[in-house]
């Protein structure tokens, strides 16, 4: 009996592990990393295209159907249809609808995909076009919890700072030196919603006090 309760005193305590993920990388060169520390310049006051020291995850939808209308939406690199800059938008993962999570940049890059905070945080998109086709498919919403588990128990993120990119304004991490940009942002995962993912996030537990940190082979480079 004591033994049986020093095992489960021990998992409680290990962090989340990672959960399955695909590494299917978006071409990000020099040129594209020079234009994310131009970015991050304009934007942030930062002269790098290193995501250093992430505080937030951000959650979003693809207002598509597949994972790989969604890599062929972030794999060019061209100006982006809505604020017309350079680099071109991405996010760090995708979440399909069968369960199948896709990384498309390494967690220690720069990504374009939430207007004030893209300085420090990681974007995940899910395939479909509102919140509750998420809440249909419980294999999507079942990794897309583990993975945001992962990732902010491995980055010391709260629950609180993940968010939708409809909350993104409210964010205390938000910063944004443009000033037509300082009020813009996106409709997708409505406070509502991530009332209701939050609540299905914490329900999962902690971080666990381990000083080990699971992670994906060569997610971090």
């Amino acid at each position: 009996m004591l033994a049986e309760l020093a095992a489960v005193a021990a998992l409680a305590a290990a962090p989340p592990a990672a959960p399955p993920i695909v590494q299917r990388f978006i071409p990000f060169g020099d040129q594209r990393k020079a234009e994310t520390a131009a970015y991050a310049r304009r934007h942030y006051g930062l002269d790098t295209w290193r995501l250093v020291h992430p505080r937030v995850i951000v959650e979003h939808l693809t207002v598509n159907d597949s994972i790989q209308a969604t890599y062929d939406t972030f794999a060019p690199d061209r100006p982006d249809p809505e604020l017309h800059e350079l680099p071109g938008v991405c996010s760090h993962f995708v979440v399909g609808q069968d369960g199948a999570i896709v990384q498309f940049v390494r967690l220690s890059v720069m990504c374009r995909h939430t207007v004030g905070l893209n300085w420090t945080a990681y974007g995940i998109e899910h395939v479909g076009r509102t919140e509750a086709d998420v809440f249909r498919h419980p294999r999507q919403l079942a990794a897309s919890l583990a993975l945001t588990r992962w990732l902010r128990c491995r980055a010391h993120i709260g629950v609180a700072n993940v968010i939708g990119h409809a909350e993104s304004l409210s964010s205390p991490y938000h910063h944004e030196r443009v000033a037509r940009l300082r009020r813009q942002t996106h409709s997708d995962w409505q406070p509502a919603a991530m009332r209701r993912y939050r609540a299905r996030l914490t329900a999962l537990g902690g971080c666990g006090t381990s000083a080990a940190s699971s992670r994906a082979a060569d997610t971090s480079r």
